[in-house]
C-alpha cells in the first residue's frame, strides 16, 4: 500500500472500529482484493427479506427490478440514483405472477431501523474503466447506501470531496453511485462534511448538532459527525424524509432545517402552530416541503395549503413535490381556493397571493377580498373537509392580522405555521407572536454565517463631499420653482431652503460615488476576482438610472 495510504490507516482504523463498536454495524471485511464488489449484495439482501418472511416469487422479482434501475446505463446518474431511490423508499411493486395483484416489498424497513442489516466494508474495490477503491461503504440489507472517504489530518477534507466527486465520473465508478444516498467526507481535523450525487464541493455540508449529549463533547470533530450523523435511526431518517430530486440536483438537508422539522413535528402532534424564523438564504422553501411530506404521511386525514408571494417560490414548491412524485394543486382564484377546500380531492394545495392582486389594492388584502366574497356566497353548512394545516411563507407581511384572521374565518380549525427570515422590529415580532404563535425554530443570521450558508454583510461608511458648488443656479432653480408666489412666501422658503448644506442627487456627487464603485471593484480582492458582490442603494429610480448611465459610460459594464 502506499505511503499516503500508510499514514491514512490509523484514522480509518478508528473509524471502522467506531462504526463497529459504537453504532452497531456489522464488519464485513478489507474487500481491496474482492473481484465481485458492487452496490447491490444480492445474497445479503436476499438474506434480509428471507428473514422478513417475503415470499421468495416477489423476493427474486423485487431484487430484479433493483438492479434492473441501478444498472441502467443509458440514463444519467441522477435519473438512475432518483428511480432507486424510490423503489428504496416507496417499496418495490412487484407480483407473484400473471392474475395476481402487485405487492410492496420493502427493501428497507423505515419504521423500525433496529430491524435492517446495518453493515460497513473498506477498501471497497470496484471495477470500471478505472478502477476505484472508496475507504469506507455503508451497507443497508446489501445495500450500498453510503459512501466515505477518509483523509489524515493533515490533508484537507477538500481532497477526499474531490475524490468523490471524481469517483462519480463516467472514467471511473459511476455506475457504483446509482444507490447511494449519502456522499460523505471526512479527516480528524476539519470533522465530517456530507452530500448527495453530484454535489459540486462548495455545498458539501457540516453537521451541527443541537443540545449536543455531554457525552459526545470530547471526541474528535469527524468520530462525533459519524456518531452523530450514522447512527441507524437517524441514517435511515435522513434518507427517508431529506431527500429531494429537485430539477436535476438532488439534495439532501442542512442541520438547521432537520432540527427546524423535527421541532415542527412535536408542535404538529400537539395541535399547536408557530414560526420558524429561518434567516432567509437558509432552505426555508425546501422544509416547506419536508414538513407537508411528513404531515401527509405522518397525521391522518391531512391536508395542507402553501401560501407563498412568491411565482419563483410557488412554481418551486411544486416542481419539488412533483418530482418525489406527489401531486400538488395551485390554485387560480378564491373560488378555486375555496372550491378544493370543500373536497378532498386535493390534499395538497399551494396559493400565490398576489394571483388575487389588484392595481389599487395590496395583495393581501386582495387576496382577503376574494376569499370573503366567495366564502359569502357559499351555501350554508359548507365546511372544509380533512385536518388541514396552513403554511405562510413570509409571514411578516401579514403583521395586520387580516390574513390571519380571514383563514381562520374559513379554516377554523386549521393549523397555521408561518415561515419567516426577515429582521423584524421588536413590535413587529410581538405581533407575529400574537398572530401565529411561539416560536418554534429560530436559525439566525449569524449562525448561517458561520456555517458559510450565507455571506456575512459589511458596512463601511464613505463620506462623499456634497457642497453646493454653484450657489447662482440654485437661485435660478430656485426662482423658476416659485413663480406665482407672494414675496413673503418666497422669502420663508428661500430662508428655510438657504439651510440646506448639500444636494443629494446633483450630477458631481453621484458621478463621485461612480467612481469610489469602480475603485473599489477593481482593488478589493473580494470583487476584483469575482468571488464578491455588491449592491448600490439610490435614493429614487431616477438615481439609479443615472447611475447606470454613469457607470455604462466609465466603461463599468459589470454593472
Amino acid at each position: 500500500m502506499a505511503q499516503v495510504g500508510q499514514l491514512e490507516r490509523p484514522t480509518q482504523n478508528r473509524v471502522v472500529k467506531l462504526f463497529v463498536d459504537r453504532l452497531g454495524y456489522k464488519y464485513l471485511g478489507d474487500w481491496k482484493d474482492r473481484d465481485d464488489n458492487s452496490n447491490i449484495k444480492e445474497n445479503l439482501l436476499r438474506d434480509y427479506l428471507i428473514e422478513q418472511g417475503t415470499n421468495e416469487t416477489l423476493i427474486t422479482r423485487a431484487v430484479s427490478k433493483l438492479t434492473n434501475a441501478a444498472g441502467d446505463q443509458s440514463k444519467s446518474l441522477y435519473d438512475v440514483n432518483n428511480e432507486v431511490y424510490s423503489i428504496l423508499r416507496y417499496g418495490a411493486k412487484v407480483s407473484k405472477g400473471v392474475g395476481f395483484n402487485d405487492e410492496t416489498v420493502w427493501l428497507v424497513n423505515w419504521k423500525e431501523p433496529e430491524k435492517n442489516h446495518f453493515a460497513i466494508a473498506e477498501e471497497v474495490t470496484v471495477k470500471g474503466e478505472h478502477t476505484k477503491r472508496p475507504d469506507v461503504v455503508l451497507y443497508v440489507n446489501g445495500i450500498a447506501l453510503g459512501v466515505l472517504e477518509l483523509k489524515r489530518s493533515t490533508v484537507s477534507i477538500s481532497e477526499a470531496i474531490r475524490q468523490n466527486l471524481d469517483n462519480q465520473e463516467n472514467l471511473f465508478i459511476r455506475p457504483f453511485f446509482a444507490t447511494v444516498q449519502l456522499v460523505m467526507a471526512g479527516n480528524d481535523t476539519e470533522g465530517l462534511r456530507y452530500g448527495v450525487i453530484e454535489t459540486p464541493e462548495t455545498y458539501f455540508l457540516k453537521w451541527k448538532e443541537e443540545n449536543e449529549p455531554e457525552n459526545l463533547t470530547e471526541e474528535n470533530p469527524l468520530d462525533r459527525h459519524i456518531l452523530q450523523m450514522c447512527g441507524k435511526e437517524r441514517f435511515l431518517e435522513i434518507l427517508h424524509d431529506f431527500i429531494v430530486f429537485d430539477g436535476g440536483i438532488k439534495k439532501t438537508c442542512r442541520h438547521n432545517q432537520y432540527f427546524g422539522m423535527k421541532e415542527s413535528q412535536k408542535y404538529v402532534k400537539k395541535r399547536e402552530g408557530g414560526i420558524i424564523w429561518h434567516t432567509q438564504g437558509s432552505g426555508k422553501s425546501l422544509t416547506m416541503v419536508w414538513l407537508a411530506k411528513w404531515i401527509k404521511e405522518n397525521i391522518i386525514d391531512s391536508r395542507i395549503l402553501i401560501i407563498t408571494d412568491r411565482t419563483e417560490l410557488d412554481q418551486q414548491i411544486q416542481g419539488v413535490f412533483e418530482g418525489v412524485g406527489e401531486h400538488i394543486h395551485r390554485t387560480t382564484s378564491g373560488e378555486d381556493l375555496i372550491n378544493k377546500l370543500n373536497t378532498k380531492a386535493e390534499p395538497l394545495l399551494c396559493s400565490l397571493i398576489h394571483k388575487f392582486g389588484r392595481s389599487e389594492k395590496s395583495d393581501v388584502d386582495s387576496f382577503i377580498e376574494d376569499i370573503e366574497r366567495i366564502k359569502n356566497s357559499l351555501p350554508e353548512g359548507f365546511h372544509p373537509k380533512g385536518d388541514i394545516y396552513v403554511f405562510i411563507d413570509e409571514c411578516h407581511r401579514t403583521q395586520s392580522g387580516k390574513l390571519h384572521k380571514a383563514l381562520k374565518t374559513i379554516l377554523p380549525n386549521a393549523i397555521l405555521i408561518g415561515f419567516t427570515g426577515t429582521p423584524l422590529l421588536r413590535a413587529d415580532k410581538q405581533k407575529s407572536i400574537e398572530i401565529f404563535g411561539k416560536y418554534i425554530h429560530t436559525y439566525k443570521y449569524d449562525e448561517a454565517v458561520a456555517d458559510n450558508v450565507v455571506l456575512d454583510l459589511r458596512y463601511e461608511a464613505r463620506k462623499i463631499e456634497q457642497n453646493i458648488t454653484s450657489q447662482d443656479k440654485l437661485d435660478k432653480w430656485f426662482e423658476s420653482k416659485t413663480k406665482g408666489l407672494t414675496d413673503h412666501a418666497r422669502g420663508e422658503l428661500k430662508q428655510k431652503w438657504g439651510t440646506m448644506q448639500n444636494v443629494l442627487s446633483s450630477k458631481d456627487r453621484l458621478e463621485q460615488i461612480a467612481d469610489d464603485i469602480i475603485l473599489d471593484m477593481e482593488t478589493k480582492p473580494r470583487l476584483e476576482d469575482g468571488r464578491g458582490n455588491a449592491m448600490l442603494v439610490a435614493g429614487s429610480i431616477y438615481e439609479a438610472c443615472r447611475f447606470w448611465e454613469i457607470f455604462q459610460g466609465r466603461g463599468f459594464t459589470k454593472c
